[in-house]
């Protein structure tokens, strides 16, 4: 999709997906990681600059410089308050902060959806911010470990003036880095920006999948399948060039049974061998299907609906009762059902260089597309005349934009939300509020 929102033809040029890095998805999964090599690099940043003043003391001394010396000793002396008060404060500041923090996320969890939290656990700013609060404490706790009782100029072996000068600079860097953690927090914890988050992340995957082709290829009859051997999981992601070359090695067509998303067990046919008896050896599939223990959005073109109609559901529960979050959740589903909805769909076939699909990838049809993204919050926006009326907008503006072929799913969840508010709503005129067509719900 280019910068319009418009598709490549189905002639262009298909861009082949990365494969997803289990080991990279488990580091931006945990928070250990990059405060790690934050400590690491503050260690030896610390080692660096204590050196760099080592050697300017004893460049000085063989100068016979010692009045320079002096100098170097007195500012050394006035920075050290400035040394002690961080290396005592900043690791209270980092635990105030981040409780303040895993309160804030345990509420916006329980508020939008659990699939959510992802985006707080992979925010990059929020791992950068804690990995420097935390080396700019270690560092100034080497700084002044540094410090020395003695300030004859002719015997004193270092002066930390460049390593407090340094740390100053590291704790003007956090104070930074805290400004743009809070900004970036408290955007997480609006709903409207987590919304276009989703919606942004969701457009990504349907650039890296390219487009699929508008029918399934010929295929003879399934010689051999293919079970996972690893742990159980859902299936988040498949290394598709190297499952083309083991296909075009062993002159068959893999085809992925189950769909991205889909939780498999060991055991569960995985792929299907067409074209011959002969599966490709295990060797060749080693690393090709990536299980965890949640879905992402790499491949998973459904993903972004599914936690919309999450978000969607928890805010119509009574328990919450905010419309006017669905409301939001149905104009974002909109926007991406729109954006497929001219587009082909049902399977990604994956060629090799000669041209001959070896790769078919199964991805959801329209119709699975407009039930994930409407049939459970139909089922919930039943009271709530709001979310009726940009439900119907939102049907009839999909209408008018899909192709005739594929306006049956949405006439179908037209025909079953007017039953349903039928059914619930007693009085004509409110049947009739409920279901006019308008893109703000309720003004």
């Amino acid at each position: 999709m280019d910068k319009e929102g418009h598709f490549p033809a189905a002639g262009a040029v298909r861009r082949r997906p990365r494969p997803l890095s289990p080991l990279r998805e488990h580091l931006r999964d945990t928070f250990w990681f990059t405060p790690t090599v934050g400590l690491v690099g503050a260690a030896v940043l610390a080692l660096g600059v204590l050196e760099l003043d080592n050697l300017v003391v004893r460049e000085l001394r063989e100068e016979g410089q010692y009045g320079d010396i002096e100098s170097l000793i007195a500012i050394a002396d006035d920075m050290k308050t400035i040394i002690t008060t961080v290396g005592s404060a900043m690791l209270t500041f980092i635990g105030v902060v981040f409780s303040i923090s895993l309160v804030a996320l345990q509420m916006a969890s329980g508020q939008f959806s659990p699939r959510v939290v992802r985006l707080y656990v992979r925010s990059r700013i929020t791992k950068c911010t804690f990995a420097v609060f935390l080396a700019t404490f270690l560092f100034a706790l080497l700084v002044q470990a540094s410090y020395e009782g003695n300030e004859d100029p002719r015997t004193v072996s270092t002066v930390p003036v460049f390593s407090s000068v340094t740390c100053v600079l590291m704790v003007l860097l956090s104070l930074g880095l805290f400004v743009a953690y809070v900004n970036s927090t408290l955007r997480l914890m609006r709903i409207s920006h987590v919304i276009d988050r989703i919606a942004r992340e969701s457009f990504r995957v349907l650039d890296r999948h390219g487009v699929a082709d508008a029918g399934h290829p010929g295929l003879p009859a399934a010689g051999a399948e293919i079970p996972h051997r690893g742990r159980a999981g859902v299936l988040r992601d498949v290394h598709i060039a190297r499952l083309v070359r083991a296909a075009r090695r062993q002159g068959v067509v893999l085809r992925l049974i189950p769909r991205i998303g889909d939780f498999v067990v060991p055991g569960t046919p995985v792929l299907a061998v067409h074209g011959g008896a002969v599966a490709p050896p295990q060797r060749a599939l080693r690393y090709t299907v990536s299980v965890g223990v949640e879905r992402t959005f790499h491949q998973d073109l459904g993903f972004g609906l599914r936690q919309l109609s999450d978000i969607a559901q928890r805010a119509l529960s009574p328990a919450v009762n905010d419309p006017t979050t669905a409301v939001q959740c149905l104009d974002r589903i909109v926007q991406i059902l729109a954006a497929v909805s001219g587009r082909p769909l049902g399977a990604l076939h994956h060629y090799d260089r000669k041209g001959t699909v070896r790769l078919v990838q199964d991805v959801p049809e329209w119709a699975d597309l407009v039930d994930l993204g409407f049939a459970e919050i139909r089922g919930c926006a039943v009271g709530s005349p709001q979310v009726t009326r940009r439900l119907m907008a939102a049907l009839e503006d999909l209408a008018r934009l899909a192709p005739a072929g594929r306006r049956e799913p949405l006439e179908r969840h037209r025909t079953l939300l007017e039953q349903a508010v039928e059914r619930t709503v007693r009085e004509p005129a409110d049947r009739d509020f409920a279901l006019r067509p308008d893109r703000q719900g309720i003004g």
